[in-house]
């Protein structure tokens, strides 16, 4: 890194995680944003207005005068200032763009998914070399994910017992390919990619999977799976789809038990603009309650967190467990045996090489 300090970034795409992570970095003290690449000659000039997402502000302008604008990946890889490549293109283009990051000898933060099936993901990860690539899910960085990550390290609440997720959403219809294998890979890899990898970061790579749902063609629309693990005492499941009603577009949470307490979290957001909370709540064995405090939801937040991980990875030259790429492989080698458990409707041993 150029400055033990401030990691020297580029954004590879600007779309709606790429204005997500713009906004980051300007947050950001440990990071800085120096370059972008982007097709788009108005983007490349600074006019970001027109990007849609479901979350955060919307687009505007920014100031490019102090940042180097490049029209291609390939251009911009010869730039050797930069320190971080942050991938931020739709997710069939990420292998390729990976691949490219990887050859120059650079590294690389990719967005979720790595890749759209676990082969093409392990092998990025085999092609890494140590502490080249991450991977941003962004999960293990929002509040209520976070304190159950940090209560399994550190122990507080006794051993992990397992626990139930959950990330529904309705018709995807600003996404017309989101059903595509080849381009998106549907819920699966869009949405519960997200939860398979928290499972796979708490309790390791389960031994067997069985999941059952409603098939779109090859591709799952909406399922529940189960999870084995070497650990008899461990009860672990999660659903995750698309419920064909408009009228309730998002929720999420958990409940996660312990051996000495139970946390449970979720939210749901409605179309007519209202939504509905259980906030993070913790029922100990001794009979207390506890909500802890976790500040003001603002969402870019936690993207802050992530770059700035990302930056003490680089620096640090040992990569944030939530940004390994080796993790991320292992979570879509998950997806890729709930979608084999889906087509047989019978339970899938993983194979003990990716566990």
């Amino acid at each position: 890194m150029s400055d033990q300090h401030t990691m020297r970034a580029a954004i590879v795409g600007v779309g709606f995680m790429g204005w997500i992570h713009y906004l980051a970095y300007q947050a950001s003290t440990r990071a800085e944003l120096v370059a972008f690449c982007s097709r788009d000659a108005d983007k490349r000039q600074g006019d970001w207005r027109g990007i849609q997402g479901n979350f955060g502000p919307p687009a505007e302008k920014i100031d490019v005068s102090g940042i180097a604008t490049y029209e291609t990946l390939d251009a911009m890889l010869t730039d050797d200032s930069i320190d971080l490549f942050d991938i931020c293109l739709p997710p069939h283009l990420h292998v390729e763009a990976v691949q490219k990051c990887l050859a120059a000898g650079k590294r690389v933060l990719c967005e979720k998914p790595l890749a759209l099936n676990g082969s093409d993901a392990q092998s990025l990860a085999d092609q890494a070399a140590a502490g080249q690539l991450l991977v941003a899910h962004i999960l293990p960085f929002m509040p209520e994910f976070r304190f159950i990550s940090d209560a399994a390290d550190d122990g507080r609440f006794g051993k992990l017992l397992g626990g139930n997720f959950k990330r529904i959403i309705g018709p995807p219809d600003w996404i017309p390919d989101f059903y595509d294998p080849l381009r998106v890979g549907g819920p699966l890899m869009d949405l519960h990619v997200h939860d398979a990898h928290f499972i796979r970061m708490l309790f390791g790579m389960p031994n067997s999977v069985f999941s059952r749902g409603r098939m779109r063609g090859e591709t799952p629309q909406y399922f529940e799976s189960t999870f084995s693990t070497a650990d008899p005492d461990v009860v672990l499941s999660a659903c995750s789809g698309v419920i064909d009603q408009s009228g309730r577009p998002f929720t999420h949470g958990f409940e996660v038990h312990f051996e000495q307490a139970t946390a449970r979290f979720e939210f749901a957001g409605y179309a007519d603009g209202t939504s509905s909370l259980i906030p993070l709540t913790i029922a100990t064995a001794d009979g207390t309650v506890q909500r802890p405090e976790l500040g003001d939801g603002d969402p870019v937040k936690s993207f802050v967190l992530e770059i700035d991980a990302a930056a003490e990875s680089i620096a640090g030259g040992k990569i944030h467990p939530a940004l390994d790429g080796q993790v991320a492989a292992d979570a879509l080698r998950l997806c890729d045996v709930q979608l084999q458990s889906l087509r047989s409707g019978q339970p899938v041993t993983i194979d003990a090489a990716h566990q």
